[in-house]
């Protein structure tokens, strides 16, 4: 019977030769996934023994991994903005630096119910409208989801102050979004909508979107291949985005004049090297707009801000 230590040290020996940059962490996760504890554990109690039948699934997920494929498709789980998330490959792995979308989308909510709250103390009697919000390319449901769960829990009713609408062309991915959100109980104030980027009559009789939140595909068509090997295994479409890798983030904001409400702002994910890319499309595309950048932790382009001039 092997140890947990020696399970570890082979492990991560045949992942460094499997060309892995992050062999040791993805033995210890893999390992901690399937003894259901802590990788803090496992470095703890290298000596702790491992039966047979483990030893058999950790080697069949080392080989997985080995392979090539990601690590949140071999223990079917990613974690995001503080929830764990069904993952598998109907959707591309939901990545750290897209939380900042989320973040984005949750200040400019807060700002329109604090802005609705003083005018209704400004004016009696008056009623403001809900925040429509879409979050556009959804995939697995991880901008959605993390956003109505952070909006519940600072006591915003979704489905009530807030609606979110989220889309996807790709019906696999939309069943994704939609057990990712039953599983944190969101679902319930949620619509999901098969659609290529919007659907053509938008929800509540097309009444026009305060928000749209998108993390499209922005990756360069040239580029693909370049990247880890762990990404051939997520769904191309959800990467490709054009020979600039603009081409969709282009088609969307075709179609902002039509779908934004008057005073309604679009957040779009953008490349680190899309800074300056992402403002000049949009004053091709929109002519009269305004685009900003906002940047990430690390300080990278990260976020495209689009709204109307202010009339």
């Amino acid at each position: 019977m092997a140890s947990v230590g020696e399970l570890l040290s082979g492990a991560a020996a045949r992942l460094r030769e499997a060309g892995s940059e992050s062999a040791r962490l993805d033995a210890e996760v893999l390992l901690a996934d399937i003894l259901v504890t802590e990788r803090t554990r496992l470095v703890a109690h290298p000596e702790t023994p491992v039966g047979d039948s483990i030893g058999q699934r950790f080697e069949a997920a080392v080989a997985r991994r080995a392979a090539g494929e990601p690590v949140a498709y071999i223990r079917g789980i990613k974690e995001f903005y503080g929830l764990a998330l069904a993952t598998d490959d109907r959707a591309l792995i939901p990545r750290p630096e897209t939380e900042r979308l989320v973040e984005a989308g949750r200040e400019e909510i807060m700002d329109r119910l604090a802005a609705a709250a003083r005018q209704r103390g400004l004016t009696p009697g008056i009623d403001t409208d809900l925040i429509r919000v879409a979050d556009v390319g959804t995939g697995s449901g991880a901008v959605a989801v993390a956003l109505a769960v952070e909006l519940r829990r600072i006591g915003v009713i979704v489905g009530t102050d807030v609606t979110i609408l989220a889309t996807d062309d790709s019906s696999k991915a939309l069943e994704l979004a939609r057990e990712n959100a039953a599983g944190h109980a969101v679902a319930e104030g949620m619509r999901f909508v098969e659609a290529d980027l919007l659907p053509p009559v938008l929800p509540d009789d097309g009444a026009r979107l305060d928000i749209v939140l998108a993390n499209l595909p922005y990756v360069r068509t040239d580029a693909i291949d370049g990247l880890p090997v762990a990404a051939s295994f997520e769904p191309r479409s959800a990467l490709d985005g054009g020979s600039d890798g603009l081409a969709v983030i282009r088609r969307l904001l075709g179609i902002l004049p039509d779908v934004l409400a008057p005073d309604g702002v679009a957040l779009l994910e953008i490349g680190a090297d899309q800074g300056s890319a992402g403002p000049d499309v949009v004053a091709a595309e929109l002519p009269g707009w305004l685009a900003s950048v906002e940047t990430d932790l690390a300080g990278l382009p990260r976020i495209l801000r689009v709204a109307r001039e202010p009339g």
